[in-house]
């Protein structure tokens, strides 16, 4: 299957682009900017999209017969002359946009790497402009399916893990404030919600090009962690302890990241059937942090 990863030079559409590669796919992986050259994503095709300019080579997408969306906009990417505005234009208006031209292009199949927050809690589809994007950009989506077209979402909670030779400056930060290399404070939060690996969430991407059905909307995730036990595991891994629960904002956790509230919890148990559907490894969530630390420590 010829299949285009868009966002395939991210941590999340790069692991995906790599397990599919893995599994005999012919891949693709589609972005803005093209990664470094000599690395395992670098050996990739590369195809230049910009899909809320809508700025691409139609002629190029209608070589594939598959597609991977892992470009969906969030708090890190907002412009600093942007509003919330800009969640209608990049979310709600954009993806469904793509994904109608990537229909048109004679794509069969398509997964749109999502949002957990509009199923796991529903009530933040009316009070946050995010989670509201992210609610249609699905529902766009998932409406495009037709006899020869079939999209769907895949909508995944925090997500961790590492890329070979990409660098996430996220990742890279944990594990030096696990180190004490940054000279914070540290503790954690209270609260705490659901964690998956980039290898479970990419397995799942593959099982649901494989089988997914259409105009369906799965809600994925693998473990309920409190920020303690999360963070706890990056201490663990370079030999420390945890460190301890304070009520106030973190800094690499700020609370305009946790739309649930800070204390709170966002836990849910993924349906059964929709892991044996999509086929996903579970409980990897300390076997990736063990993974970051190992590509990041030391440096």
């Amino acid at each position: 299957m010829k299949t285009l990863v868009v966002g395939g030079t991210g941590m999340i559409g790069g692991a995906a682009a790599l397990h599919l590669k893995e599994l005999g796919h012919e891949v693709t992986i589609a972005g803005r900017n093209a990664p470094q050259a000599g690395t395992p994503l670098g050996n990739l095709p590369f195809q230049r999209i910009d899909y809320v300019a809508m700025d691409f080579d139609r002629d190029a997408l209608a070589a594939h017969d598959a597609m991977v969306f892992c470009a969906g906009n969030d708090i890190r990417h907002v412009p600093a002359d942007e509003d919330d505005g800009f969640w209608e234009k990049a979310n709600s208006i954009g993806v469904p946009r793509f994904f109608e031209a990537a229909r048109d292009a004679g794509i069969g199949r398509a997964v749109n790497v999502g949002s957990f927050y509009p199923q796991a809690m529903p009530s933040l589809v009316e009070t946050n402009a995010y989670v509201r994007s992210r609610k249609e950009s699905d529902d766009g989506v998932t409406a495009l399916a037709t006899s020869g077209f079939v999209p769907m979402s895949i909508n995944a909670p925090f997500v961790l893990g590492s890329v070979p030779e990409l660098v996430v400056p996220m990742f890279a930060a944990y594990t030096q404030y696990a180190e004490g290399k940054l000279g914070m404070e540290e503790f954690v939060p209270p609260g705490g919600t659901n964690f998956i690996s980039t290898r479970s969430l990419a397995e799942a991407v593959a099982g649901g090009l494989e089988r997914g059905e259409a105009g369906a909307s799965y809600l994925v995730g693998d473990e309920n962690l409190t920020f303690q036990d999360y963070f706890g595991m990056f201490f663990e891994a370079v030999g420390r302890e945890k460190p301890p629960i304070i009520e106030k904002e973190h800094p690499m956790l700020p609370d305009s990241a946790l739309f649930f509230g800070r204390g709170n919890t966002l836990y849910y148990e993924t349906d059964p059937q929709t892991v044996a559907l999509l086929d996903y490894q579970r409980n990897d969530v300390k076997r990736a942090v063990e993974e970051i630390v190992a590509q990041y420590r030391g440096g």
